[in-house]
Formats: C-alpha cells, structure tokens, sequence
C-alpha cells in the first residue's frame, strides 16, 4: 500500500469512527468531540494494529514520511488562532489573558518540579529530568483546544480567555523550558550559560514575531491586488505554507542561535493579518473549511504516533500518572487563582483551567531538544511524555468539551444538525 493510500485510508478510518461513536455512545447521550474519534482511529490504524497487517502506517519511518502533513496542520492552526488576537477584543482582556496564560504555566512548572523531585527519592528519577518535565508542563496543546472550539461552536467568556491562553502558552513555555534545561545541563556536569538560558529563547520569540509581522504585513498587502475572494484565499494559504518553511530556518551567529517558533510565527501572521485587512472575516470563515480534511488527517497520524510500547514500563506509568495528576492541579489552580485576581467570572474561575489540560506537540517537540541530556535521561523523558499525552490527547479534549457546555457555552444539540443545515443553505 502506498504512502498516499494509507494517508487516505487514515482520513477515511478516521472519518468512519466518528460516525461509529455518533451511533454507539452518542444513542446514549455521551457526545465525544471528534479530535477524540480521530486519535482513536489514529491507534487502530497505527504500527500496532492494523500497521502490523501492512493495512496502515507499519512503522515509525512511514509516518515521518508524512511529518510535513503535520507541519502544515499545526501552521494553520496557529494561523486560526492568532485570528483571535483583534485589537477591540485584546483591548478588552489582553492583560487579563496575558497574566493568567503566564500565572497558570509557571504554576504548573512548579509543582510539578516539586512533585517529581520528591518522588525521586523513591524510583529512578534524576533532579536533571523532575525539573526538564516540569517545564514541558506548562505546555498546552493549540490544536486539540482549537477543534473542540470550532466543532461544537462555543462562544462565552471561558472560550475568549482559553484561545489567546492557549497561544501566550507557547512563548511562555519556550522561556521556561529553556531555563529549566539550561539548570538540567548545569546539574549534570556543565556550566550555567546565559546564552543558552537567556538569550537564546528571547531571540527565538522575538525573531518569530518580527517574522510573523512582516509576513502579515506583505499578506495584506498584495490581498488587494485581488477582486475575487477565492483568489484572496489561495494567496492566504499560499504566504502560511511560506511562512511554515521560513520558519524551520535556523543559524548561529557565535554562541547565538537565530531560529524561529512555527507556531509563534503563524500566530502573528494570522493576527496581524486580522488587524490590516478588511477581507480577513470572510478569509478566516473560508479557511476553516478548507482546512477541515487536513485537521482530521493530523490528528489521526497524531494517534498513530501513540507510542503504546511506554505502558509496559511500570516506573514510566508511576511517573507518568503523577505527572498528569499533578501538571492538571497546577493548570486548573493557576487559572483560578489568576483569574480570581484579575476578577473573572465565577464560570472562568471554575471551568477554565480544565480547558488547558490537553497536551499534544508543542511538549513533543519539547521532548526532542530535551535528546541533549543524554540517551538515558531524554529516553526516559521521552517515554513519560508520549505516556501522559497518550492519556491527555484522549481525555482532554472530552473534558475541555465537558467544561465548556459547564459554563454553557456550547449548545448541548449535536453540531452535525446545525452543520447539516449550514451546509444546506450554502
């Protein structure tokens, strides 16, 4: 089988399971959110199942063959998301999101470093890797929150807050784990450096959003040499694939790395890109359809990816469960206790936080730099973290989506009904 024809077949399993769950679980009531149906689909059709009957992806390689598809999906994303950043809207909460999104991951850094230091006094877990996970924690997952959001339509307080969190998260993490690294390294026999600490991770975000405006800026510039909208939108899709490659530009200058954040970058195109052009409302509506398909596809290789072979290590389960119990309190205590600061509602107090408990690629590609350690400890990081997103990509978007209609922000008829009519009228 083709490399095209398993993706097509994913596409296609992935659809089907979300038929599978609307006629079993949703007979009864119980509405999954299709990010959910997608990942399971993903492990069905991954290298432990059906891979095994060369049916889907048989192995690791076959699906890095398709990374780009991945890199595509998470650039357009971070473009939607970055669509939420209007200057009407962030004169409104800009500093509250700012100060809970920066308030909730540092809170989960923190106790999870606690948590895992104290735990390694029992099992076999180096201050070095308690400390690296730590910052990985304060990593939320854009892409699981951002469909959830899109399918079920919510709309409310909570869902304004939760996007630009979702989207500071990212800057903020690349902060934090740089630092926390650079004391992990340290700790291991090398020295402190500023640069690597400092200098590097405030490069890397300022770079990204200077990148991000200048691509924006020229977006909206040649929009206007087009009349037709589906011209307009061909050349938006078009400067995001640019600015997906651009970004994965990097080089040294000394000690200095020059690099770029993909989804930092992509985010500011599509903010400053909302801000300047006055087609965007229409462009962003005509986005979202388009990249429908490529969505599902991502979230599908996503569970393909799955790494099940980490549930036969019963330490890794341990650290792994501690982890995810420990990085949920301090995100949904972060936010409340921010939120209660900057005086939010009782719903956001409340709901919020368990919206930023998903945790997908941002902390995977966390887990890559965090290789630099050494074989022994970036394993065992790696296999802890592929553990808890195991959990977190199939149970956090079903609980952002539980803590939503909570706060009653989204509609509890099925959104299939209200997709059938719109495709309908159109």
């Amino acid at each position: 089988m083709t490399l095209l024809l398993k993706t097509a077949f994913a596409l296609f399993m992935g659809l089907l399971m979300t038929r599978v769950f609307k006629y079993t679980v949703g007979q009864k009531g119980i509405m999954f959110p299709d990010v959910t149906a997608f990942l399971i689909a993903g492990v069905l059709v991954g290298p432990y199942i059906l891979g095994k009957f060369y049916v889907g992806f048989s192995n690791s390689h076959e699906l890095a063959d398709i990374n780009i598809l991945s890199s595509v999906a998470l650039g357009f994303i971070a473009f939607d998301i970055g669509s939420e950043f209007r200057k009407s809207e962030l004169a409104e909460m800009g500093k509250t999101a700012l100060f809970i999104g920066i308030f909730q991951a540092v809170a989960a850094t923190l106790l999870v470093d606690l948590a895992l230091i104290f735990l390694g006094k029992f099992v076999n877990l180096p201050i070095p890797a308690a400390i690296t996970l730590g910052a990985i924690a304060s990593a939320t997952a854009p892409a699981a929150t951002l469909m959830v959001v899109r399918q079920f339509k919510a709309k409310g307080p909570v869902t304004d807050l939760l996007l630009p969190i979702v989207a500071l998260d990212d800057a903020a993490g690349l902060i934090i784990f740089a630092v926390s690294i650079g004391i992990a390294q340290a700790m291991l026999g090398g020295t402190i450096n500023a640069i690597s600490i400092i200098i590097n991770p405030l490069i890397e975000i300022l770079c990204s959003l200077l990148l991000g405006c200048l691509m924006g800026w020229i977006l909206t510039k040649l929009e206007k040499l087009f009349f037709s909208n589906s011209n307009r939108l061909s050349m938006t899709i078009a400067f995001v694939l640019m600015t997906i490659s651009l970004s994965s530009l990097e080089f040294h200058i000394w000690q200095v790395k020059i690099g770029f954040s993909s989804l930092l970058v992509c985010m500011m195109l599509g903010t400053i890109f909302c801000n300047m052009c006055e087609y965007s409302a229409d462009i962003f509506k005509r986005s979202e359809k388009w990249s429908a398909p490529l969505y599902a596809v991502f979230f599908v290789i996503s569970g393909a990816r799955l790494e099940l072979s980490v549930l036969r290590d019963f330490s890794v389960i341990l650290i792994g469960a501690v982890y995810i119990l420990v990085r949920c309190l301090g995100k949904y205590f972060g936010a409340s206790i921010s939120s209660s600061f900057m005086h939010c509602s009782e719903n956001v107090k409340k709901y919020l936080g368990i919206t930023l408990f998903p945790q997908a690629g941002v902390a995977l590609g966390m887990v890559v730099s965090a290789q630099s350690l050494g074989s022994v400890l970036g394993s065992l990081i790696r296999n802890i973290i592929l553990f808890s997103v195991l959990i977190y990509e199939l149970v956090g978007p079903m609980m952002t989506r539980l803590a939503l209609i909570k706060a009653g922000e989204i509609e509890t008829k099925q959104p299939e009904h209200v997709n059938r009519a719109r495709f309908q009228k159109a």
